[in-house]
């Protein structure tokens, strides 16, 4: 079964192969180009110097960070639409190495070959699932190493690794989105039965289950905490603290929000229209902002793995079982 396997997958896993090479060519030197930039020109260790807490004091050096990241973002903010395509890279390794698994088996009706010369479908679908998924497996890692790597500095300078995008190509949930997607179109191939409705199906099923559960699910992992302070105070949002910020605003002394995505502060020395804009809002109103700390990241990102592989599991658990009553 493994030879017959890797006969039968060897020009994917050569295309594969050809594919991470390609991908190396565009992250190597663009990455080591972003990862010097963002040390030689100071970023790296004022970002560090600032801590972690939520919200910092405007001094000089908060400041220079500032200014000196969003030079970094403006330098290299076209590079966030590569990583867009490193979202969806996972559901391309589903529909290309899992549809095709069982479905072309099925509808070309090989499958029968191997069920008649004593192996058992179980025994027969164990062998194709664990080799196709070990080196779907090993792919990921690389994958999610390499990309980790080169959009760390780009995070970095934006302030928030638990944004949308940037979560969803660090740490280890894009291994967990792959496998996931593998095994969807395996799953979708055993019903499916052919190859180009199996690839159909494993596409709109990773879009439906990665949106519901990105925006569904993701920001109520674990309760927002909520942070205050008051108009016009010196005090500055601290943007080394990777905090997930998913609202902010301005809220009355009442406790109501009259002013959403908004916030006023610091005020320059002697701007009296930022001083008459506070005294209109009244006594007791105070900026506001509900966020997830950024220190939840790899909580986050243990929770979200956790859920896809079980996912994974239960899929090809299922697909197991529609096999073992094919005829």
């Amino acid at each position: 079964m493994i030879w017959l396997t890797w006969r039968q997958h060897r020009k994917q896993v050569l295309y594969t192969l050809i594919a991470l090479a390609a991908l190396a060519a565009v992250l190597v030197p663009t990455g080591l180009a972003m990862h010097g930039r963002f040390e030689d020109t100071g970023l790296k260790a004022c970002l560090a110097g600032l801590g972690g807490e939520s919200l910092i004091a405007q001094t000089e050096s908060a400041d220079k960070c500032q200014m000196l990241a969003h030079e970094f973002q403006q330098k290299y903010s076209s590079l966030s639409f590569v990583a867009v395509l490193f979202v969806i890279l996972p559901v391309f390794v589903g529909v290309f190495f899992g549809a095709p698994l069982v479905a072309r088996e099925l509808e070309e009706g090989t499958h029968r070959f191997a069920w008649t010369q004593g192996v058992s479908r179980t025994r027969w679908a164990l062998a194709k699932f664990g080799l196709v998924g070990g080196f779907t497996l090993l792919v990921a890692v690389v994958y999610a190493l390499g990309v980790s790597w080169w959009f760390a500095p780009l995070v970095a300078a934006i302030g928030s690794r638990m944004g949308y995008l940037a979560f969803d190509v660090q740490g280890v949930v894009p291994v967990a989105y792959t496998l996931f997607a593998v095994a969807l179109g395996v799953f979708a191939g055993v019903y499916q039965r052919k190859v180009l409705p199996a690839m159909g199906v494993a596409v709109g099923g990773f879009a439906a289950v990665r949106i519901g559960i990105e925006l569904l699910a993701r920001p109520r992992y674990l309760p927002p905490e909520t942070l205050t302070y008051a108009l016009g105070s010196s005090d500055l949002v601290n943007p080394a603290a990777g905090d997930w910020i998913q609202s902010h605003g301005i809220r009355n002394g009442a406790g109501e929000l009259v002013l959403p995505d908004a916030k006023i502060g610091p005020c320059p020395p002697g701007d009296s229209m930022c001083s008459r804009d506070i005294q209109e809002l009244g006594t007791g109103a105070h900026n506001w902002q509900l966020y997830q700390p950024g220190d939840r990241f790899w909580l986050f990102q243990g929770i979200e793995t956790g859920v896809f592989l079980a996912l994974t599991a239960l899929l090809l658990a299922l697909a197991v079982r529609r096999l073992s009553a094919l005829s």
